[in-house]
């Protein structure tokens, strides 16, 4: 594709010492990066060995798709399995921006416009599974390669997300792994939330919870009255979850009316909208996006 040609062109020269076509045993030959005294950064950066093997556990079962798997439903709504795929490639090279714009100091968004985002989804959705995995494969590795590469002083740089959140570098890493990972189970081919590692899913637990609760708890400066809101709206809801397998426990919103309890894999996976809650207990109220 022309657009992988200019993106490969455009990181060379960010890239003098390594190979993009190198792999040892199908993973990215590793780049190791030097992170100082800074704990924190050291643990964003350790991620990218557990995105390097996530992927890897991704390619292998895209590989054992066929051709009528493609435009077969996944879990997002509107959908195929070669729109998610589609999705999971053009979202590496979204962070390739992102990292590029931390390397560099020149802002660079990760996509160009929405309009552009949801185009190159449609266009690429309906390929056949191996120009599918050979994108996927292409494209992870690009992302991998230039996260690998990044000075360590520029992993704080602050970057905007395609939502207009604003954080430092350091979180491109988490961001890619989440997008995997949930991915994965989107192409309802076998990989379930049960797969997602322990250290995965008590990460996205505590990141869906702090969201969901952002939502449900107004943000009302002391001695001032909220404003009113629309009837029709329906408000967020507040609940407390628990966790049986692993004792975590928080709350959503003020004054929670109900607890959603059960293992933590399925309750992050009910959350997110990708299980209906089926096997927890407790009454489940109606979500609101997580993200």
């Amino acid at each position: 594709m022309a657009r992988e040609r200019l993106v490969d062109r455009h990181l060379n020269s960010y890239l003098p010492a390594i190979d993009i076509g190198q792999r040892t045993g199908g993973a990215m030959s590793s780049v190791t990066v030097v992170t100082s005294d800074a704990p924190e950064l050291s643990a964003q950066l350790a991620l990218l060995d557990t995105v390097d093997s996530a992927t890897r556990r991704l390619l292998d079962t895209v590989g054992k798709l066929t051709d009528a798997d493609v435009p077969g439903p996944s879990l997002c709504e509107g959908w195929t399995r070669g729109h998610v795929l589609a999705h999971l490639s053009r979202n590496a090279d979204g962070l390739v921006n992102l990292l590029l714009w931390a390397r560099t100091g020149i802002e660079t968004p990760q996509y160009a416009s929405q309009f552009l985002r949801d185009t190159d989804i449609e266009m690429g959705a309906p390929r056949p599974i191996a120009e599918q995995l050979d994108d996927l494969r292409a494209a992870s590795d690009r992302w991998l390669a230039l996260a690998r590469a990044m000075p360590a002083d520029r992993w704080p740089t602050p970057i905007r997300t395609r939502t207009g959140k604003e954080l430092p570098a350091a979180q491109i890493p988490w961001l890619r792994l989440r997008e995997i990972e949930i991915h994965h189970v989107d192409l309802t081919v076998g990989y379930q939330p049960a797969d997602w590692p322990d250290e995965f899913v008590a990460r996205l637990l505590s990141e869906v919870v702090a969201g969901l609760d952002r939502a449900a708890t107004p943000n009302v400066p002391p001695g001032t009255k909220p404003m009113t809101s629309d009837p029709a709206e329906p408000k967020p809801p507040t609940f407390t979850v628990s966790t049986t397998d692993t004792g975590y426990t928080a709350t959503v919103g003020p004054a929670p009316t109900t607890t959603v309890s059960g293992p933590a894999a399925e309750v992050v996976a009910w959350l997110t909208g990708r299980s209906d809650g089926t096997g927890l207990t407790g009454e489940l109220p109606t979500l609101g996006a997580w993200l």
